[in-house]
């Protein structure tokens, strides 16, 4: 069984093109969940999209071919399509993450070392820690400051902005590093930041942390102790560029799972009112296990649920728990891409290829699907009979050899309420890296095959 390579069915790729060129903003803006909410927001406004708590205070009544969208914390948000069946019947639901691997400044971290200031960290998900040495790196994210007040932080982005980075070692002097495990070669506790080194000419101790100090009171209004109530992260500057002599390819940061969560968007943007509810859950804390608040195994999307049945005058315990149940899902979340230069991690029959199309796992896990979800065959034939039916290019895949690791999603968070889910993103090179790929195709066939979902599931 063969999977044909998706550009070949397209005599004209403007369409990918154009859609691939509106997707490199949104991740070269969006480099956190909260700019990912807030940008997703400001789409949905454009296309209708109404604040849920707005329609509760004002006690309105929700119809068919309403539009809502609810928010938590900044950092998670759901939309829906009103359908035109109860909810009762259950949602068509597309959720992805919006976190992706980073570091994170501690809440107590500036410090001076030989008149250079750094800012200690704690790094956030699976990452390489060798891969975020020497690189340019920005600064993203918010101070709150003691009356409340909100600072909103980009630095390194602007061509005008300086970059911040992390040292290694020079080779002529790194025999002992040389010989450690690649999980050695950099500690955690070694990613620190350098972020300046001019010493001030009025303090007299910590000179080069005090003339820190006082330019960031100078030009963001942010003080030392503000760091104790802020969530600073530390990305790769710069924005996603166009990748390959053809220009096939995006490389950009958080494609994992961005790439997922903008397609999702737009094609539940892009639909037309449906039979049943239209849905796009976009979570946080996935890289962590989806914990917290503002992660997929929350409460959130449930109780966002019931006010949603409350407005339409619809709500009961049991019609809940009967939504849920007869709830629909695609687990939108990337694959791990076949790479020429490391083939032997592959089983070649069921593997994921960047341009052949939108990726389905039917299950993930490890060490004999643990921790997985495990889709019913039933419910991947109504998938894929959706998308041959809309001519949506896709490949089924596993993640790498039997025994040769694993990984997993949100997906077997919904299946927990009885939902039928499968896992479907795009295939990711570089996964976890400062810096991934990810093909223009690809990305164009998950927003084709996220619509083919919402039409015809």
């Amino acid at each position: 069984m063969e999977n044909k390579c998706a550009w070949e069915k397209y005599s004209d790729t403007k369409a990918v093109f154009d859609f691939n060129e509106n997707y490199k903003k949104f991740i070269s803006d969006c480099k956190t969940e909260r700019e990912c909410v807030s940008e997703a927001i400001a789409l949905a406004k454009s296309k209708g999209y109404r604040d849920l708590n707005e329609v509760i205070q004002n006690h309105e009544t929700l119809k068919a071919g309403d539009k809502v969208y609810a928010a938590h914390m900044k950092k998670t948000l759901a939309l829906f399509h009103i359908g035109k069946e109860p909810l009762e019947k259950g949602l068509k639901i597309l959720g992805a993450h919006i976190d992706s691997p980073r570091i994170d400044i501690k809440q107590n971290p500036l410090y001076e070392d030989n008149d250079l200031v750094l800012l200690d960290t704690h790094y956030y998900g699976g990452i390489k820690k060798y891969q975020w040495v020497t690189l340019p790196l920005a600064l993203h994210g918010v101070v709150v400051k003691k009356d409340g007040s909100v600072i909103n932080v980009v630095i390194g982005e602007d061509e005008s902005d300086p970059v911040i980075g992390i040292s290694d070692l020079l080779i002529h002097l790194a025999g002992d590093q040389m010989a450690k495990t690649a999980s050695k070669v950099i500690e955690g506790e070694d990613l620190n930041v350098l972020v300046g080194s001019i010493p001030s000419k009025s303090a007299e101790k910590d000179k080069s942390k005090e003339a820190i100090l006082t330019l960031l009171k100078e030009k963001y209004n942010i003080e030392e102790e503000d760091f104790r109530t802020a969530e600073l992260e530390v990305v790769p500057a710069g924005k996603a560029r166009d990748y390959g002599l053809d220009r096939s390819m995006v490389m950009g940061y958080g494609h994992d799972d961005r790439v997922c969560a903008y397609t999702s968007l737009v094609a539940l943007l892009d639909s037309d009112t449906a039979n049943k509810t239209s849905v796009v859950l976009l979570t946080d804390k996935e890289e962590v296990g989806s914990i917290g608040a503002t992660g997929a195994s929350s409460k959130f999307f449930e109780n966002t649920v019931a006010e949603l049945m409350n407005v339409l005058n619809d709500y009961s315990e049991l019609k809940l728990r009967r939504c849920l149940s007869n709830s629909k899902m695609l687990s939108s979340d990337v694959s791990a891409g076949y790479d020429p230069n490391y083939p032997s991690v592959n089983e070649m029959k069921n593997t994921a290829f960047l341009g052949k199309g939108l990726c389905y796992n039917k299950f993930l896990g490890s060490r004999g699907k643990g921790g997985s979800n495990d889709a019913n065959p039933e419910y991947l034939s109504e998938v894929f009979n959706a998308m041959d039916k809309e001519n949506v290019s896709f490949q089924t895949c596993e993640l790498g050899r039997v025994d040769q690791g694993g990984g997993g999603t949100i997906a077997y968070i919904s299946a927990q309420y009885g939902m039928e889910v499968v896992d479907a993103g795009v295939a990711v090179q570089n996964m976890h890296a400062p810096w991934e790929v990810v093909s223009k195709v690809d990305v164009y066939e998950a927003y084709l095959g996220y619509k083919a979902f919402i039409k015809n599931i």
